[in-house]
């Protein structure tokens, strides 16, 4: 008798364990069809009002995944679909942006933290990703429903959608709209987006030797002793793998604002004022006016103009705007040859707290930095970091 219930339950057990074989085959091959589904589209212009652009022409795989068309901006904005509007905000890079966490308030650290865009008004990758086609300045489609029925009328989409999402796929244009930016994140959650290659991964695995600048340059990120690089730009601890250098958080560092951005946007800079994480409808609080999300520093270097509005063209001189606040020496935009331009809000008293408990930093410092953060660069990359970076 006890054998024969061994068999049984062995009988079972192996039945299970076909049954979820087959459904878990079946889930990683609907999983990979979404990303496939959602790689097309990434690349795919039909997602633009007059077809002229897709999520690939802001976000470049061959550029660090950033805008690295000109528009007539030196970078700072990208130009949209109607090719004469240009936004007023430097599009962000998309790698490494799945590991944002969803947009909450961490009550413990009393910070908003994680979403999507400068402000978070995203909470996640796939409201990300269903923002720009339907923006007037970005894709310019006129409402879901235009972009749903578009992709219907497209065999490839139609039948692709029906497969993954059911015959009634299109019932609900709404419903449509969200799998369309479903299937994209998808895809934006790949290895594509964050291979983890640069030469400070491989230096972690031993498989390269940092140089004299880029080791000081890294010594100098970590120690809380010389700057508080890491205050922000460090989620794990010191050397962890899969770092994304960013707490995900939000800080106004003074940042002034680009005027020839505004220019571009017929902003008028005694009244425009880009509120930053204050624009988005989920925070009131007035003390975090100006406060942008800190950005990933993986491929920093080949995703320049930097801050959230393009005002500065090269790596060194963010770091000599930090170094401003603690170097009395510091008084001069190397860019302009002129003093530092006004902060657009100004910074509040928590950040000003954060921002002064770094020392002053000499040329070789700064060099040191701009060095360590060009080794964070991903490999297929590295021949785009400029050496006067």
């Amino acid at each position: 008798m006890r054998k024969k219930i061994s068999l049984t339950a062995l009988a079972i057990a192996l039945a299970l364990s076909v049954c979820n074989a087959k459904d878990t085959n079946v889930a990683d091959d609907k999983k990979e069809s979404e990303i496939l589904l959602g790689e097309r589209l990434f690349f795919d212009a039909i997602l633009s009002k007059n077809q002229t652009q897709s999520c690939s022409t802001c976000h470049n795989p061959e550029h660090g995944f950033i805008d690295d068309r000109d528009n007539g901006v030196a970078g700072a904005g990208s130009l949209g679909d109607d090719q004469k509007s240009v936004g007023d905000r430097n599009a962000p890079t998309a790698a490494y942006a799945m590991f944002s966490p969803e947009f909450h308030f961490d009550a413990k650290k009393g910070e908003y933290v994680g979403g999507q865009f400068y402000d978070g008004r995203e909470r996640d990758l796939a409201g990300q990703a269903g923002g720009p086609p339907t923006n007037p300045v970005e894709m310019g489609m006129p409402s879901k429903k235009f972009v749903a029925d578009r992709l219907e009328r497209d065999p490839y989409y139609s039948k692709e959608f029906k497969k993954l999402y059911g015959e009634d796929a299109f019932e609900n244009p709404q419903n449509a709209y969200a799998k369309m930016a479903q299937a994209i994140a998808a895809f934006e959650r790949t290895k594509t987006f964050a291979p983890f290659d640069s030469k400070y991964d491989r230096f972690l695995k031993g498989e390269y030797d940092l140089t004299p600048l880029e080791d000081l340059g890294r010594t100098l990120f970590f120690s809380n002793n010389n700057n508080n690089c890491a205050s922000c730009h460090l989620l794990k601890k010191e050397d962890a793998p899969r770092e994304t250098f960013t707490n995900y958080q939000y800080h106004n560092i003074g940042v002034p604002q680009n005027h020839d951005l505004m220019a571009k946007n017929a902003l008028d800079p005694k009244t425009y004022v880009d509120h930053g994480l204050l624009n988005n409808p989920d925070v009131t609080d007035k003390k975090h006016d100006g406060k942008m999300k800190v950005p990933t520093l993986r491929n920093v270097a080949v995703t320049g103009p930097y801050m959230h509005n393009g005002a500065f063209a090269k790596l060194s001189t963010v770091v000599e705007f930090y170094d401003k606040y603690v170097n009395e020496e510091r008084t001069i935009n190397p860019e302009t040859g002129k003093a530092w331009g006004k902060p657009e809000v100004e910074v509040g008293e928590a950040d000003v707290k954060l921002l002064k408990e770094a020392k002053a930093l000499n040329e070789k410092k700064i060099k040191a930095l701009v060095a360590f953060m060009n080794a964070l660069t991903d490999k297929r990359y590295e021949s785009l970091v400029k050496d006067d970076n």
